[in-house]
């Protein structure tokens, strides 16, 4: 198929126009790709209770705490491919292709492994209730980790086509895997009685869909993005330029997942309900955070785009056009899941009022005021298109993580409650803003100086 069909030029054009078709195929393909955990939770809590519910809302921060690492280097891959893009270098496109596959190959392996070996005790030490819930919880992490290799060979195939501004090949392909998850979903668990392990093994079939799906376009492609086989090597310096930027992102995603496991840790002294609401409250945020993580998608690729074409004035009116954006996107739907709290909340929740009361607290404190995350994440694609990945890690780190862990040690035991717990989400939002943007204001003209010289 023709490039004109499926590429998105990011340097000349409407900026507006460009942000829009990038982010809409990739926020569509982003809800499609959280409705494979929305529906391995809507199914388990109708057909086999809150128990099972709140063993696999028990997973995600541990999961997300395992794989983000990897999926961090994905950043990476897709600034180096998006900087060769933009500077019409058909070989550096080439050997980045070949570099961020065999990355991707490699990282699914590791992770597939640690995931496997270390989730019985990761689950207890995180304070998982012992029983049903617990057994749950690492039978479905056990098979859920068997996909991850394919998780993350879709994951690099698909920042190298969001890379050169194609979003809607990747849409396609979770709209079929994302169909053919919710079908098991229902085959597994109704027709063949099965609880967790049902909506996991229906997941990890999906998992790998999406990757067979993803390097079939890639195979099949024209252009310096065409895969083979036999090129499949690591390449050292496009290897070091991915590793550079991609893994502080990674850091900051696992440091972020660091903060996000103690604060299940402590969502879970709160008992099974509290479990339950904040799963369900969190996959509902979840559909929300797809969109501002769009615009962060827009904004490090116009930026990279921008900065190997040299191009000062598009680098800013990228991030002017996707900070407005996602603010006014993230404020719309910040308030109509808040508003509708309760009955959005009863699609993953049917038989606990106590857990639905928990899950509106939630949203209330943190889903609101989501659009500040997004804020948050334009100004991180912006440092990390200019390439300051590590500032942007070193924010997250002290603005976010650090923040957060010392609410959940020093202020938390004051105030115990499910409401001051949610709190410490908008306000390390607001502080990693703030370093962000001052980062920025020190770094800019070093970063421009450095963009032309190269």
């Amino acid at each position: 198929m023709g490039r004109k069909t499926y590429e998105i030029d990011m340097v000349n054009g409407s900026v507006f126009k460009s942000v829009v078709a990038f982010v809409v195929p990739l926020i569509l393909g982003n809800v499609l790709q959280l409705l494979y955990n929305a529906a391995d939770i809507i199914v388990v809590s109708r057909f086999a209770g809150s128990d099972a519910m709140a063993s696999v809302g028990a997973t995600g921060s541990l999961s997300a705490l395992i794989v983000s690492l990897f999926i961090g280097l994905t950043a990476g891959a897709g600034v180096v491919v998006s900087r060769y893009h933009g500077a019409r270098d058909g070989m550096g496109v080439h050997k980045a292709v070949h570099t961020s596959i065999s990355i991707g190959i490699v990282a699914g392996l590791v992770a597939s492994a640690v995931g496997i070996i270390f989730s019985s005790y990761l689950l207890k030490l995180m304070g998982t209730p012992e029983g049903k819930v617990l057994n749950g919880a690492v039978l479905y992490m056990k098979i859920y980790f068997m996909g991850v290799p394919a998780s993350l060979v879709y994951n690099f195939g698909a920042s190298i086509l969001r890379a050169i501004g194609d979003t809607r090949r990747p849409l396609y392909i979770l709209a079929f895997s994302g169909m053919v998850n919710v079908i098991l979903n229902l085959v597994f668990v109704i027709g063949f009685n099965m609880s967790v392990e049902g909506v996991a093994i229906a997941t990890a079939v999906s998992n790998y869909i999406s990757a067979i799906s993803v390097i079939f376009i890639l195979v099949r492609a024209e252009g310096a993005h065409h895969l083979n086989f036999k090129e499949l090597r690591f390449h050292k310096k496009e290897l070091a330029d991915i590793v550079k930027i991609g893994l502080p992102a990674g850091i900051q995603s696992s440091l972020f997942s660091v903060a996000n496991t103690i604060i299940q840790s402590s969502v879970n002294s709160f008992g099974t309900a509290s479990i339950a609401g904040s799963a369900a409250a969190g996959n509902i945020e979840g559909f929300v955070y797809t969109a501002m993580n769009a615009f962060y998608q827009a904004a490090i690729t116009g930026v990279s785009q921008n900065y190997g074409a040299k191009n000062k004035d598009g680098v800013r009116k990228t991030v002017r056009v996707c900070s407005a954006s996602v603010t006014v996107v993230g404020f719309v739907l910040g308030l109509v899941t808040t508003i509708f709290a309760r009955p959005l909340l009863s699609i993953y929740i049917t038989d606990s009022k106590e857990a639905i009361d928990y899950g509106v607290i939630r949203m209330v404190v943190s889903g609101l005021p989501y659009f500040l995350c997004g804020i948050m994440e334009v100004q991180a694609g912006l440092l990390r298109g200019l390439g300051y990945s590590t500032t942007a890690m070193v924010n997250s780190l002290i603005g976010a993580c650090g923040f957060r862990i010392f609410w959940i040690i020093f202020i938390l035991p004051i105030w115990h409650t499910t409401f001051v717990l949610f709190l410490c989400w908008p306000i390390s939002w607001i502080l990693v803003i703030l370093m962000h943007f001052v980062c920025y204001k020190a770094v800019k003209n070093k970063a421009y100086l450095r963009m032309n010289e190269q």
